[in-house]
């Protein structure tokens, strides 16, 4: 009871402070609640990729895997009519009913009839605005209502449903008789795993440092009025329970503004995106254990951090001993939790063999090794202030002051240590295995940027197509072919296709040029074009498509046998915009008539004119009204796996949220700092002391301890990104990954410094020399 007692006592004495006690109680309320914020955001994540993973299960199409579904009443054929726009992808369907009763995407009320279409609110916004009209002329369809959050991955989706009445089953279009499939998801790449470990463990532990930070505001003031405890006669465990009391209230408040925070943070994912981040609402609610953790460690880390600060505080009747050690700090014991985390990683395995234990074992050791960086600065800035001498008036006061008490300033720069630590391992990790997740896709986008390809039903479509693309605003120049293939006269179907087949590629001089290597070319020449990419049709090109040779055009419906002319030279292919070797017979226009085409393939990579705003966009627009299911691509020189590019953006705007949180949280504990040293300013300034040598001085204050927790940050983890690497068998691809993360951290620094200078002129006023 006694236990409790005192604890009472000590929250009573937070609120019965007057001004000076509710504002020291608001400051760590503040500081607690900032972190109390994420960290119920972090819980909310597994239920936030649960949801989202769950409705996107309920909207995928029902093909039939197993069996192929016949047209029937509860039928539909869908094809897919996605499509990206300045930068956004589009998602979208285009369907026809088959029956009375046709399945009915999740999140639609009624389908879309012929010419109409249902839509995101985000992508009704999109088309109702002047940005929209391009992509207005592209889906050309009567809105008629929107699609609800139970259909759609997040509020700011750009999602349709379109209905038509000429849609056909083909090779670009699928029946489906329901929605919602539900299947078990590969399992993440081992080198993923350790990724997420190591970032969750890098963006919560410097929210933890600052909450434990935060409930040691006021520490200076507070040993005065324990000292007066322990005069009126409180024993000196009393007056700890005390102490813990009084941190316990300002964090209990901390706990309910953080909720507070939390609950308006995930509204505000609902109408804002930040950092490409959103979410609905209901999707972001803590799993219930992690949140009764949260709720239930944070007090009790209060308690157990002021009763731990407080070891080595000696408190008397008729003051406070703080800091009045008679030796210096001591390295050794500082070195061991790095060195044990550092070991746990060195042991834990390789990523591929990790199991439930080796994460745990993982994310134990990247915790120490941070954990390890923040228990050396104290001893470091110690070590070092205390071997400066001389120099301006500021910095002797800075370097003074530091000597005398370098805790507060080791402490509030703790956090920006670990957080940049952690950023600089991360961002050595993601480099280190960034080409394990992309490659060199062979694309040339200086020759052309965009490629389009299409089965079409005739060789006319065929040249109409190439015309259109032709004649679009924005198109510089159209590499276009229309491609087919050919078959030794006499071949047994039974012989294998691939084997008897030439392909052959009909296009302008100009086309064709771009596909080979011609030493001339004029209308009526024939190639063959060696190199391919395809060893098949190389082996059929030598055998069955000599000089002279007679082969069979497969898709003219008659049948009509071609021969190679005598005069067809061979060349070496050229590797084509799109990446590609395509070998074969070139033919120009002359020499082989489309028109008799009965089925083929158009294919046309375009080079867009660099001066025409939104040229990409009328090259969709042109294709989706030639055929919605028309495949437009845009060309890239890497191409990124699609999961791990959005692992790695999510925990950038992740980590662009903790750092924003950690200065957030410097900011406040500078002006705590100078709050707590509010007399001794204004006693210098009544003495003469110029108030911009003060500023000065608080300025060196920071920085010193700052710049060398840049260097402990710098060195710990170029250190611990080193390891991670280790364990996926990544070199390491950048050593100076660390300079725009430090960058950053000091621009933060630089901002909070400006904006404390405000409150540290108010508080060098007269009126700092009251005393109660």
């Amino acid at each position: 009871m006694s236990f409790l007692r005192d604890l009472a006592l000590g929250m009573r004495f937070a609120v019965s402070g007057g001004r000076e006690g509710w504002i020291r109680t608001l400051l760590t309320a503040v500081g607690v609640a900032l972190g109390v914020a994420v960290l119920l955001g972090a819980a909310s994540v597994p239920t936030f990729m649960q949801e989202r993973n769950e409705r996107g299960d309920t909207r995928l199409p029902g093909v039939g895997v197993d069996h192929a579904l016949k047209p029937g009443d509860d039928t539909m054929i869908s094809a897919s009519i996605s499509s990206d726009f300045r930068g956004e992808y589009i998602s979208g369907s285009l369907l026809r009913p088959e029956g009375a009763h046709p399945p009915v995407p999740p999140g639609v009320d009624k389908l879309p009839g012929p010419g109409e279409m249902v839509v995101s609110p985000a992508l009704k916004k999109l088309l109702d605005s002047p940005d929209g009209k391009l992509l207005k002329e592209r889906y050309d369809y009567r809105t008629v209502g929107t699609i609800h959050p139970a259909g759609l991955d997040n509020p700011f989706e750009l999602y349709l449903y379109a209905g038509s009445d000429t849609l056909t089953y083909g090779t670009s279009t699928a029946r489906l008789d329901h929605y919602g499939v539900s299947y078990d998801r590969p399992a993440l790449d081992p080198s993923l795993i350790v990724l997420i470990v190591l970032a969750c463990v890098v963006l919560l532990v410097p929210v933890a440092i600052f909450i434990a930070t935060a409930v040691r505001f006021g520490g200076e003031r507070r040993d005065r009025r324990l000292a007066a405890l322990r005069l009126v006669g409180a024993d000196a465990r009393t007056t700890r329970r005390t102490a813990a009391g009084e941190a316990l209230f300002g964090t209990l408040l901390g706990l309910v503004l953080g909720v507070l925070v939390f609950l308006a943070g995930r509204q505000l994912l609902g109408v804002v995106e930040i950092w490409r981040l959103s979410a609905f609402p209901s999707d972001f609610r803590p799993v219930p254990a992690l949140a009764v953790l949260v709720l239930v460690a944070v007090p009790v880390s209060a308690v157990a951090v002021t009763v731990f600060a407080l070891r080595s505080v000696s408190i008397e009747p008729l003051g406070v001993v703080r800091g009045g050690r008679t030796r210096s700090r001591r390295l050794w014991w500082r070195l061991v939790v790095p060195a044990v985390g550092v070991v746990l990683l060195l042991t834990s395995g390789s990523a591929s063999s990790l199991g439930r234990f080796g994460v745990f074992q993982t994310a134990t050791g990247i915790a120490l090794t941070l954990i390890g960086l923040v228990l050396v600065l104290p001893w470091l800035v110690e070590a070092v202030v205390h071997r400066l001498r001389g120099g301006p008036v500021p910095w002797q006061l800075a370097v003074r002051r530091l000597q005398l008490h370098s805790t507060g300033a080791s402490r509030a720069a703790a956090g920006i240590t670990i957080a940049v630590a952690g950023g600089i391992a991360l961002q050595m990790y993601v480099g280190g295995i960034n080409g394990d997740f992309s490659e060199s896709t062979g694309q040339d986008p200086t020759r052309a940027q965009i490629g389009v390809s299409a089965d079409v039903v005739s060789g006319r479509t065929a040249e109409k197509i190439v015309r259109e693309f032709t004649g679009t605003k924005g198109v510089d120049q159209v590499i276009g072919t229309i491609e087919s293939s050919m078959t030794a006269v006499g071949a047994k179907p039974d012989s294998g296709v691939a084997s008897h087949t030439v392909p052959l590629s009909v296009g302008s001089c100009a086309t064709l040029r771009e596909l080979a290597k011609l030493p001339s070319c004029k209308d009526g020449d024939v190639f063959r074009a060696t190199g391919s990419d395809f060893p098949d049709n190389e082996k059929a090109l030598a055998k069955d498509a000599k000089p002279g040779a007679r082969l069979v055009i497969d898709d003219v419906e008659t049948k009509a046998h071609w021969t190679v002319p005598g005069n067809a030279r061979t060349v070496p292919s050229r590797r084509a915009p799109d990446g590609n070797h395509y070998g074969g017979i070139l033919a120009t226009p002359s020499t082989v008539d489309v028109r008799d085409l009965a089925n083929g393939m158009v294919s046309a990579q375009i080079r867009l004119d660099p001066n025409v705003p939104d040229a990409v966009e009328y090259v969709r627009n042109t294709a989706y009204r030639i055929d919605p299911t028309m495949s437009v691509s845009e060309y890239r020189t890497v191409e990124i796996n699609d999961e791990y590019n959005a692992i790695r953006r999510g925990l950038f705007s992740a980590a662009a949220l903790t750092m924003t949180l950690i200065a957030a949280s410097l900011l406040v504990s500078q002006i705590e700092q100078l709050r707590d040293r509010r007399r001794l300013l204004s006693i210098l300034v009544a003495y003469g002391t110029r108030r911009a040598t003060l500023a000065w001085s608080v300025l060196w204050q920071t920085a010193i301890p700052v710049v060398l927790g840049m260097a402990v940050a710098i060195g710990g983890g170029l250190a611990l990104g080193t390891l991670m690497l280790r364990m996926v068998g990544s070199p390491v691809t950048d050593w100076l990954s660390f300079l725009p993360l430090a960058g950053v951290a000091l621009a933060a620094i630089a901002a909070v410094t400006l904006l404390s200078l405000p409150p540290l002129y108010r508080l060098m006023r007269p009126e700092g020399l009251r005393t109660e």
